[in-house]
């Protein structure tokens, strides 16, 4: 077992692997992770399994079973994706047992339906239904039609991974959609205990756009500026965690059986190659939050990343500082949010539509 993940996941970080596919999962390679490198989890994306379909053979009888049956395009990627998800889910099934909120393998709602409250909902139904699996976590994005499916799915039961956070301000509102959910839950006599989520802020993309934003300035201040928005924002979501977790509203909660919605950091593979490797695992160590790492950024960290304590508890001051002065530089933040948010549903939808087209060619392939 890597040295360094190991002393990651004493330090209270839960590791979970940003990829998924069936050549992972019959192969062994998933289990083996979960020995070798600490993972406790996995989380999926439609980008992720359109590269599986398109790589995998695995998938091909599946398929072609399907395609005789004569199922669309749209009914053939629910099948080929929730059979890996239930799958995956078996496998970590031993880790959720050890554990009170690992072990959990994550599915994205339909993309089209970012902006659709009740198309979220049922969605969000159909995948909990379809993969029947007490460990897996339902992706919702973190859209204003978004924060109410969040609430509704909580208050049903079914367990949620929210995702595409980018602002304080948005992260602070899914907060408060978990506990309302929660609320209605215990109202409605259901086992609070039984409901995990976690809350997926994203982390590299803030530094892609403030950097291009502090490029754009030119000025001495704002390249001095550059590198440090996405952990600042990180550790500002920690400390509102913080406050939220000691108010009475969620003790009463608590009380009652819920689980913390723990930060789950997103979207920490360094895009800029002049950043270390390991940058947002690094500066984002402290316990009770989750990372979710592509495995290039798993190897490198076991190859040489740090773990220097708490990096995080106590930042927020720090951090608040580093966005005060993003602003005097000319930074507009609330566009920057705007501008990511918007970007990330786009990407969202893109990318199923790459899995959608991937899938129709599989689907062409089997019928010749």
């Amino acid at each position: 077992m890597s040295d360094r993940l190991k002393a990651l996941a004493d330090a209270g970080v839960s590791i979970w692997l940003d990829d998924l596919s069936r050549e992972r999962i019959e192969s062994g390679n998933l289990a083996e992770l979960i020995k070798e490198k600490s993972v406790v989890g996995v989380t999926t994306n439609p980008t992720i399994f359109a590269g599986a379909i398109a790589d995998g053979e695995r998938y091909d009888d599946q398929v072609r079973k399907l395609v005789e049956q004569g199922e669309p395009v749209d009914r053939v990627v629910f099948e080929l994706t929730t059979e890996d998800v239930r799958n995956a889910c078996d496998i970590f099934a031993p880790v959720a047992d050890g554990s009170s909120s690992d072990g959990r393998v994550s599915i994205e709602v339909e993309p089209d339906l970012a902006n659709d409250t009740a198309g979220t909902i049922a969605s969000a139904q159909a995948l909990w239904a379809a993969v029947d699996r007490p460990n897996v976590l339902i992706k919702i994005p973190a859209t204003k039609e978004g924060l109410p499916a969040i609430t509704a799915a909580i208050a049903e039961g079914i367990s949620v991974n929210v995702t595409l956070i980018f602002s304080l301000e948005r992260y602070r509102e899914v907060m408060d959609a978990y506990l309302a959910g929660l609320e209605q839950a215990r109202d409605a006599g259901l086992d609070l205990s039984r409901i995990q989520s976690v809350a997926s802020f994203f982390v590299s993309r803030v530094d892609t756009e403030i950097d291009k934003r502090l490029d754009a300035i030119g000025t001495d201040e704002a390249s001095a500026l550059k590198g440090k928005a996405a952990v600042a924002n990180a550790r500002l979501a920690y400390a509102a965690f913080e406050e939220v977790v000691a108010s009475d509203r969620w003790k009463g909660l608590a009380d009652a059986g819920a689980h913390r919605q723990r930060p789950l950091w997103a979207s920490t593979g360094v895009k800029n190659e002049d950043y270390p490797d390991t940058l947002y695992v690094t500066e984002l160590v402290v316990a009770d939050t989750v990372n979710t790492m592509p495995e290039k950024t798993m190897d490198a960290f076991a190859d040489h990343g740090e773990v220097r304590g708490d990096t995080v508890t106590g930042t927020g001051a720090e951090a608040q500082e580093v966005f005060d002065q993003l602003s005097a530089a000319g930074v507009d933040l609330e566009d920057v949010f705007l501008v990511l948010e918007s970007e990330g549903v786009d990407k969202f939808k893109k990318s199923w539509t790459e899995l959608v087209e991937t899938v129709s060619g599989q689907m062409e392939k089997a019928k010749a």
